[in-house]
């Protein structure tokens, strides 16, 4: 029996206040909270130095627990301090599959040592490591500054493992059920603990600190709240339908990396945990004894940042990441976890979305408005309703009994189609897919050892064990085009629903003590269910192209790490102002912690917008990562031709933009892919030193070279933008009007003003025209807006390759070029001479801002020859315009002005 999708049904099954645990109903986060500091100490007896690390036994003095603790500093300037228990009762869960390969260690060395501590350092030394002995704690510094300490509270916690036999009794039952140790029971769901209390905790102080980011998902500033008369940063992934705004619940997706930051450095903290996780921040000054102060002058006051980690279970692996630059922390998490894949072109393009286009020929309507209406797009997908009866890898044969010619037709346009996977299986005896799971031992057990059931869209449902290899080949070999009926190779896939989301599950998904592959609980890897299934999708596409060809896969539940296999979306918005404005700080979040293709469900999910919003968020849209409309089937259709002309003439306007800057958005993302670069960035990222941007969240950058501030307020007629920068020149790219740096901007705005200012400086690629998709932008030639600062230079890159296949990395086949421009000289050269991709492209136009005259006619240098070219200048903007150049992006040039 299938779940009724009335709307009704709708806000019962998903929306309910009391439906998810507030602070005080997670019993292990109280237990710790609520806990007397533990006194951990240790002895330089314990200390190991070995070749990758340092290694210390910790005992806690009262219960004499033992522990083990690792000290490792990676060659990148991370360093790793790792806890598990010196004496299993068995083996804690540890995280598999989001570290990329082998981390190389450096050699640690004593520096020296005393009774209570020894300091260690590692290759040319500028950082140190204190451990003290008693009590316990580690403190990293650089030339003599401190940067963070760990368990400066003494507020690390590990909950040994315990034989229930044994813990039985020793305690009494109802004081251990009041603790959550053995059972817990939140409203009608018990949850049995096979292996009793297993949290760990650990505070850390990052000192100077009084900004920081990360941790998505929430919606949540892009500043972490202070925690301490609040609720924590919950990490737990859950499907939030329509979720409260200015919140700490978890949702979807869980990264736990915290980035802190001040004028002089950058750091990160990566919490390598993927049981139930909190995060509690609490910002503080701290006095700094000055040595060289006369007696009785006060001491120097500085910021102070602490954090709390506290998970249900598992181990303790925190990565601390020193920077000192936004860059190099960016790069030092990548190689951790990896970096941002290289997206398909076509799918940096518009996507249109529905629950649900109803049949072929509605797609085909919906695909012919885009083109009778001049609005380019690449993907049109296809929620639940295509299938057989929500059982994935079919089709229902009345509203899509052609789904290869339909993709066919869609195909003759360069254009692609999306369906929905989700990881529950219909229970359903006569279904092959089902039976085949089942015979195979791929689904999840529940605590009995059976197969466990719950309810979704399809009704009583299985749901597959992605934790485990053999599911993921499994499932992976489902999108093969032989198994997967009516499938063609320009069919991708939309991972939904993969919190997981249980209709009748403990906060609507999977009880804790289900039973993964190896006998693990899921609590222990909760967090990483979608990211296994985002995996096995993955594979699978990679394998149907025999490994040419890049996939494309969104997912809605992620962790660190899931940015290798894809995008993400923020999941069920709503179409208010609310939820547009704070898709920003959201979108900004995930991408500071590596989840750079990532977007927002443009016009909301669920509501109706009235034609303002969904054209002030087609506008916001347009200029973020992931750029894909979608709507739910009780609310009203909105394609964007269908709310007068006025709205249809400022959507297309927004489109045809994006298309046109796709050249600079690819190049983004090749240094997202291979220098872990944000493709948006908030503004401190950029102006690392200038205060006035550490807390700013309604604008941001693409790249270094463009400033945005979408319009979030309705009936607006002026937005204030803040230029930052002292020593800038911005550019109105409406206007080419220049404006200095380190001031605010009252720019007036209508219904059609996107505000875009380059950066001075830069050099932006863009198409001379846009086309009906991605695969038309080749016919167009490409404009360069140089803009120049206040020294007259600018320099900036444009990547290239075939947009699809992997023969940018296995035949290094790309091309990069490099745009400079200086004493009145732009050059073109090759920027990696690794590259063998030869472009067809050519610059057809240079567009130069900021020039104050010109004294001569402009000529163009190509090998020998040097010719005139055509230009026009405008004084009285300082624009100069050179047109018909016709050059050749793959061979040097220069033009001298």
């Amino acid at each position: 029996m299938e779940v009724n999708v009335s709307t009704e049904s709708i806000e019962s099954v998903l929306k309910s206040e009391d439906k998810f645990r507030k602070n005080h109903e997670i019993l292990f986060y109280r237990r710790q909270r609520d806990k007397a500091v533990s006194q951990y100490f240790t002895s330089y007896e314990t200390f190991v130095l070995t070749d990758g690390g340092a290694s210390l036994e910790l005992c806690e003095r009262d219960s004499q627990d033992r522990l083990s603790l690792q000290i490792r500093a990676t060659q990148n300037g991370t360093i790793r301090v790792s806890i598990d228990e010196l004496q299993l009762v068995k083996p804690r869960y540890q995280v598999s599959d989001v570290l990329v390969g082998e981390l190389r260690y450096e050699p640690l060395r004593v520096e020296w040592k005393k009774e209570d501590c020894v300091c260690l350092t590692w290759g040319l030394g500028q950082y140190q490591l204190l451990a003290f002995f008693s009590p316990f704690k580690l403190e990293i510094s650089c030339a003599g500054e401190e940067i963070v300490t760990l368990n400066p509270g003494n507020k690390l916690c590990f909950e040994t493992l315990q034989d229930p036999a044994r813990s039985s009794s020793n305690s009494s039952e109802g004081d251990e059920n009041c603790c959550g140790l053995w059972k817990e029971t939140f409203r009608q769901f018990e949850d049995i603990k096979a292996n009793g209390p297993s949290s760990v905790g650990l505070d850390l102080s990052l000192h100077g600190f009084n900004h920081t980011y990360g941790v998505p998902e929430h919606a949540d500033t892009l500043l972490l709240k202070d925690t301490s008369v609040s609720e924590a940063y919950r990490l737990y992934n859950l499907d939030v339908f329509g979720y409260e705004i200015n919140s700490r619940l978890g949702l979807y997706g869980s990264v736990p990396l915290l980035l802190a930051h001040k004028p002089e450095r950058t750091a990160g903290v990566f919490w390598l945990n993927s049981s139930e996780t909190l995060v509690d921040v609490k910002y503080n000054t701290e006095q700094n004894e000055d040595e060289d102060e006369p007696p009785g002058k006060k001491s120097r006051i500085s910021p102070r940042t602490d954090v709390r980690w506290i998970s249900e279970s598992g181990t303790i692996d925190c990565f601390i990441l020193l920077g000192p630059t936004p860059a190099q922390v960016f790069s030092q998490y990548a190689q951790l976890t990896g970096y941002q894949a290289l997206p398909p072109l076509f799918s940096l393009g518009n996507h249109q979305c529905r629950w649900n286009y109803e049949d072929e020929a509605d797609v085909k309507a919906v695909d012919a408005g885009f083109d009778l209406h001049g609005i380019p797009y690449d993907v049109i997908w296809l929620d639940i309703e295509h299938t057989d009866g929500k059982r994935y890898f079919t089709w229902d044969s009345k509203r899509f009994p052609n789904p290869a010619e339909l993709q066919h037709h869609l195909m003759k346009k360069k254009r692609k189609l999306v369906v929905i996977s989700d990881p529950h299986i219909k229970m359903d005896p006569d279904w092959s897919i089902y039976c085949e799971a089942k015979k195979g031992g791929h689904f999840v057990k529940n605590r009995e050892g059976f197969d466990f059931e719950g309810t979704c869209w399809p009704g009583e449902s299985c749901y597959l064990d992605f934790s485990s290899s053999k599911t993921r080949l499994w499932y992976a070999r489902q999108f093969s085009l032989s198994k997967y009926e009516g499938s063609t190779e320009s069919l991708f896939v939309w991972n939904d629903m993969n919190e997981p989301s249980v209709f009748n599950g403990p906060e609507q998904t999977m009880p804790k003590d289900a039973l993964h592959h190896g006998g693990w609980e899921h609590r222990e890897l909760h967090n990483l269910y979608g990211f296994y299934q985002h995996m096995a999708t993955f594979e699978g596409l990679l394998t149907r192209s025999g490994g040419t060809e890049r996939p494309f896969i969104l997912t809605r539940s992620f962790f660190a790490g899931s940015q290798r296999l894809g995008a993400i979306w923020t999941g069920d918005n709503v179409a208010t102002w609310e939820y547009l404005k704070i898709s920003i700080p959201m979108l900004l979040s995930l991408s500071l912690t590596g989840i750079q293709f990532c977007g927002a469900d443009v016009g909301g999910f669920v509501q109706d917008p009235d034609p303002e919003l969904l054209v002030r968020w087609y506008q916001a849209g347009a200029l973020q990562p992931f750029f894909r409309a979608h709507s739910a089937k009780m609310t009203k259709r909105r394609e964007p031709w269908l709310f007068g002309e006025e709205v249809t003439s400022a959507i297309r306007s927004a489109v045809q933009d994006r298309y046109c800057l796709l050249p600079y958005w690819y190049t983004l993302f090749h240094q997202a892919h291979t220098a872990a670069l944000p493709p948006i960035r908030p503004l401190w990222v950029e102006f690392p030193k200038d205060t006035s941007t550490f807390a700013v969240e309604n604008q941001y950058m693409i790249g270094g070279a463009l400033l945005v501030c979408p319009v979030t307020d309705p009936g607006v007629t002026e937005v204030k933008v803040l230029l930052p920068g002292s020593n800038e020149l911005w550019y109105d790219t409406n206007t080419s009007e220049v404006h200095k740096g380190a001031r605010s901007l009252d720019v007036p705005v209508t219904l059609t003003t996107v505000l875009v200012f380059q950066r001075g400086g830069t050099v932006v690629p863009r198409r001379t025209a846009c086309g009906s998709c991605t695969a038309d932008l080749q016919h167009y030639t490409i404009t360069l807006t140089v803009a120049l600062d206040i020294k007259g230079k600018a320099d900036g890159f444009l990547y290239l390759d075939d947009g699809h296949s992997f023969n940018y990395r296995d035949q290094m086949q790309f091309c990069l070029r490099r745009f400079s421009m200086q004493a009145g000289r732009l050059v073109n050269s090759c920027a990696n001479d690794k590259g063998l991709f030869v472009s067809d492209d050519k610059v057809e136009t240079v567009v130069i801002l900021g020039l104050k005259s010109v004294k001569r006619k402009p000529k163009l240098k190509s090998g020998a020859k040097r010719t005139s070219v055509m230009f026009e200048f405008d004084k009285k903007r300082g624009v100069l315009t050179l047109s018909g150049l016709e050059l050749e992006i793959c061979k040097d040039w220069e033009i001298i002005i």
